[in-house]
């Protein structure tokens, strides 16, 4: 009997309930995803892992409910990329707040993060470590609807990348952003401790469970000494120094909806065939170019996967 293959997904939805940055679309942004991975793309609803924080919107916890922690959203990518295999298919989304971490003065620019909903920040560097633990053979699609999130695999090569095209847009919308200042105020305030120093906040406040950037620095260098084509892929939803949008139609009877998040799910619908990782992404810039939203998608991935089918999707079975 022919082995098949896996598929994996984990989808992650953080809308900050009841916060000074409270967004509104991520959970439907995951939930939606979750739909067509099950109808188009033949994951097994099992397969599936769904963390969001929809359960602090009301104060009502649940044994059920896996908040989308920093710790918890590890723990999830950890086991999936454990279960892989040659010719499984995996794929990580999420739809939440995003950050530019500093780098240290000697050293030039900014490091990519996500902001998971207790502010234990996951860094491009934990997702260069996913990547690299990956099996030969199987895949990992990251969709990160998150500002700043170019470049979310560090040293992952660019495909598609900044433009210079802007939208004159009059839409209403909000930053998936919260800036450094902010976190690292909001890590203070828990700490105690009088430092801007970033790491040493994430540290107290998290101790083994902090990113790998943080924890192990030395280890930043020692991920890249073999760097290679691999099988990580990321779409973005916007370049490394641009915000991505969470559009909140709600007060005219729409349903909240991140903006990257659901263009890519507008350019799938509208289009039934496979599509290469390529195609979705500069289909979805143009999706956002006509709705007058200003935010760049790019694609970050192997010469080789730039042109692989998103997802790698089945062929559709015959008449």
């Amino acid at each position: 009997m022919a082995k098949v293959n896996k598929r994996l997904a984990v989808l992650v939805g953080c809308n900050y309930p009841n916060t000074q940055y409270e967004l509104h679309g991520c959970i439907n942004d995951v939930v939606a995803m979750k739909d067509v991975l099950v109808k188009r793309f033949g994951f097994d609803p099992t397969n599936i892992e769904l963390l969001t924080d929809a359960s602090a919107a009301t104060g009502e916890g649940s044994s059920s409910v896996v908040l989308p922690t920093g710790e918890n959203i590890k723990a999830a990518l950890s086991k999936m990329v454990r279960q892989a295999e040659a010719g499984d298919v995996l794929y990580f989304h999420y739809s939440g707040h995003g950050t530019r971490i500093p780098k240290p003065a000697h050293l030039f620019g900014h490091d990519e993060a996500i902001v998971p909903c207790d502010f234990n920040l996951i860094t491009d560097v934990d997702f260069r470590q996913l990547v690299n633990q990956l099996p030969k053979g199987a895949s990992f699609t990251i969709l990160s609807d998150s500002c700043h999130s170019g470049g979310l695999i560090d040293k992952e090569k660019e495909q598609i990348g900044p433009s210079t095209y802007r939208a004159a847009s009059s839409l209403s919308y909000k930053a998936k952003n919260i800036p450094f200042e902010s976190i690292l105020e909001h890590l203070t305030t828990l700490t105690g401790i009088n430092t801007s120093d970033i790491g040493t906040h994430l540290l107290e406040s998290f101790g083994a469970n902090a990113s790998l950037k943080f924890l192990t620095p030395q280890l930043e260098s020692e991920l890249f000494d073999f760097l290679k084509a691999d099988e990580g892929i990321l779409l973005s939803g916007c370049q490394a120094d641009e915000t991505s949008a969470d559009m909140n139609p709600m007060e005219s009877g729409g349903k909240a909806y991140g903006a990257f998040s659901n263009a890519v799910q507008m350019v799938l619908k509208e289009n039934s065939g496979r599509l290469s990782n390529k195609e979705v992404v500069m289909m979805a810039r143009k999706v956002l170019e006509a709705q007058g939203i200003d935010q760049h998608p790019c694609l970050y991935c192997s010469d080789e996967n730039a042109d692989a089918t998103f997802l790698c999707q089945p062929e559709a079975e015959p008449y």
